[in-house]
């Protein structure tokens, strides 16, 4: 079964078309980095558009890059949320029109089952249940996962998730965007003991989290210092220990909780080196598994959506007529396919 998938939910046009039997076949992704860079942020009108202008020519270059033709695939999986609302409907609406024109059954997933499961591309692939730490720029989870589609969430941010505080800690520091491989890139210049960052709610019972202070924290440190470039690189290190040290615990907790020793760990903070680190030793000492995708996969992408697609399409699940949205849709409320 060879199943299409698109991603739209924010600022990376990703296709690609997964099989059952062969694997990942072929794979691109459209990065909108560069146009929302000046301003600090994603520009949802400006992101649409962008999707408007990359999703076609992109399907046709993964369609030529797999040696498929229409008739060759089976369906077609889209991200249907939660994400911006225009550039979810970018991707639904040529997700169901293709799915139309080339009769084919198209299904809609859910933005973070696609990256709870891109473990799942590689070839080591995490056994069923397991912990999942989710870690993108718009949700910070901790989810006991039992199976496809059974999400129990057991922990998450009250406030910022961490790929957000890192892009608002970026930009107090006058740094660039995305802020998450600017920071990482600039605390290994920076140097230990000189600031301690609070672990915030780690000395309370429970999973949630909270990262909100860091970057207060991060403002008053910042306005009170010299201002050198060193000093940036200083704070940056103390930033990202706290928010390393703040994961590693609540992981160690939940593990402890729910009696699992497989690890997940996914979303586009995943990538951080210091984070896998510090995991890897964590797992290291209680002897535990640890799985994350690749770093190309870390970040959204078409694979992740294909895959996900693929099961639930495999479940007997698929769309009913016309398409819709959702912009925000928790994942606890994501049914199990084939139910």
């Amino acid at each position: 079964m060879k199943v299409l998938g698109i991603e739209t939910s924010c600022d990376e046009t990703g296709i690609a078309i997964y099989d059952n039997k062969q694997g990942l076949l072929a794979e691109a992704l459209y990065s909108q980095i560069e146009l929302h860079a000046d301003y600090g942020g994603v520009v949802p009108e400006l992101a649409s558009r962008d999707h408007v202008r990359r999703i076609i020519p992109l399907i046709d270059q993964v369609m030529k890059q797999a040696g498929c033709q229409p008739n060759d695939i089976d369906g077609i999986a889209y991200t249907s949320g939660p994400g911006l609302m225009g550039a979810l409907m970018v991707g639904a609406a040529v997700g169901r029109s293709l799915a139309w024109t080339w009769k084919c059954p198209s299904v809609g997933v859910h933005h973070m089952e696609g990256h709870l499961l891109a473990p799942m591309l590689e070839e080591n692939t995490p056994d069923f249940p397991f912990l999942a730490l989710l870690v993108s720029g718009g949700h910070t989870l901790l989810v006991d996962v039992t199976g496809i589609g059974q999400y129990n969430i057991i922990g998450e941010s009250l406030d910022d998730a961490v790929g957000e505080a890192f892009d608002k800690t970026a930009k107090m520091l006058g740094l660039g965007y995305p802020g998450g491989p600017i920071i990482s890139e600039l605390a290994l210049s920076g140097h230990s003991g000189l600031y301690q960052f609070p672990r915030p709610m780690v000395n309370r019972p429970g999973l949630d989290m909270s990262f909100s202070g860091l970057k207060t924290f991060v403002l008053n440190t910042w306005a009170k210092s010299d201002k050198t470039e060193q000093t940036k690189a200083n704070i940056a290190y103390a930033f990202q220990e706290a928010v390393v040290d703040t994961l590693a615990i609540k992981c160690q907790r939940a593990l402890k909780e729910t009696g699992h020793q497989r690890l997940v760990i996914a979303g586009g903070v995943s990538a951080n080196t210091r984070l896998r680190a510090r995991l890897n030793e964590l797992a290291q000492k209680q002897s535990l598994e640890v799985f994350y995708p690749k770093h190309q996969f870390c970040t959204d992408n078409g694979a992740m959506i294909a895959y996900a697609g693929l099961q639930r399409l495999n479940a007997g699940e698929k769309d009913a007529e016309g398409f819709s949205t959702r912009p925000r849709w928790p994942l606890g409320e994501l049914e199990i396919p084939g139910i």
